[in-house]
This record gives C-alpha cells, sequence and structure tokens, in this order.
C-alpha cells in the first residue's frame, strides 16, 4: 500500500460502515412498522370473524325463543334490527360505527335473554342453552379479539409517533389507527341470570 492511501482508505471505510448502519435501520424501521400494520389488521380480521360468529348464532336463538315467546314481538324485532346494524356496519371499515353496533345488538340480547326469564321451559330447553352457551362463548372471544386490537393499535401508534420510526412511517404506508372503544355505558359486560 502507499504511504499515503491508509489517511484516504480509513474515512472511505468510515462512511461506508455508517451508510450501511442507516439502511439497515430503515429497513429495520420500514418492516417493523409493516410487520406492525399486519398485526393491527389481523386483529381487526379477528373481531369481524367473531361478531360475525354471533351475527350467524343469533338467528337460531331467536327461533327457539319464537316458540316460546310468540307474543314477544318488540323483542325480538329489536334483536333482528339490531343484528341488521351490525351487519351493514360489518361491510365497512369505521371502527366507531361498528363498536356502536355492537352494543346494540348486545342490549338487544340481554332483553332477548330477559324475556327467556319468564319461560321456564325455555330455560331448560336443550337447544336455548346450547345456543346460549355459544353465544356467551363468542361474547368471550369478542371481548379478548377487541382487547387483541387495541394492545395491537396502542403499540402501532406510539411507535408512529416516536422517533426513528415517525420518520419512516408515511414511506411505510402506516398511520396511527383508531382504538375500538365501547360506546358510553357499554364499558362493562351486561349480566344475565337464569
Amino acid at each position: 500500500m502507499a504511504p499515503g492511501t491508509m489517511p484516504v482508505v480509513l474515512p472511505l471505510i468510515i462512511v461506508l460502515v455508517i451508510v450501511v448502519v442507516l439502511v439497515l435501520v430503515v429497513i429495520g424501521s420500514y418492516n417493523g412498522l409493516v410487520r406492525l400494520r399486519n398485526r393491527v389488521d389481523n386483529a381487526w380480521a379477528q373481531i369481524d370473524v367473531h361478531l360475525k360468529r354471533r351475527y350467524d348464532l343469533i338467528p337460531n336463538l331467536v327461533e327457539t325463543v319464537k316458540g316460546y315467546a310468540a307474543h314477544e314481538k318488540t323483542v325480538l324485532e329489536n334483536v333482528t334490527a339490531a343484528r341488521a346494524r351490525v351487519q351493514q356496519a360489518a361491510s365497512g371499515d369505521d371502527v366507531k360505527a361498528k363498536a356502536e353496533a355492537d352494543a346494540a345488538l348486545q342490549g338487544a340480547l340481554v332483553n332477548l335473554n330477559a324475556v327467556a326469564e319468564n319461560y321456564p321451559d325455555l330455560k331448560a330447553n336443550q337447544n336455548f342453552l346450547n345456543l346460549q352457551n355459544q353465544l356467551a362463548d363468542t361474547e368471550n372471544q369478542v371481548s379478548f379479539a377487541r382487547q387483541y386490537y387495541n394492545d395491537a393499535v396502542a403499540t402501532l401508534n406510539k411507535l408512529v409517533r416516536t422517533i426513528p420510526w415517525m420518520f419512516f412511517s408515511g414511506i411505510a404506508g402506516v398511520g396511527q389507527r383508531e382504538f375500538y372503544d365501547a360506546p358510553a355505558g357499554q364499558e362493562q359486560a351486561p349480566t344475565v341470570q337464569f
């Protein structure tokens, strides 16, 4: 090596190392944001899956109750209308609309369960009990899916607002997301006793 080349090569190596480190930070930040965005999207899809399962169970529950409570038409109509609102909200990506439709359906189901209390034979009916258990199971899954989604959104929102990820969020097409908040008065699950 020529006597004057060492001082020129060393700064080039340092610059090259800095460039490589910066490229790795950019790639890591970009990939991390995309991974987190996908986790939030997956969590949102899981909420939809559980809401659809509940949506599919409701007609069976309503039909079972209809046989026992033919004169409780208003309650059954309210459940059906709330179910239709959930279906309409499910077609979009509006988190607030889904939460409100979900709350209305939950309230209608509480009223339906109150009607069931007036019919001892219904409470003992195997179909009704099975549907109630499936619905309770689904409610637990919906609750877990909401919590998982909100945890993923909290992590994503924090990263999008912090350095260095905030510099790459636009490039990655990742932005803040809305939490799945229960509408006012829906913070606690309704209690139904049989």
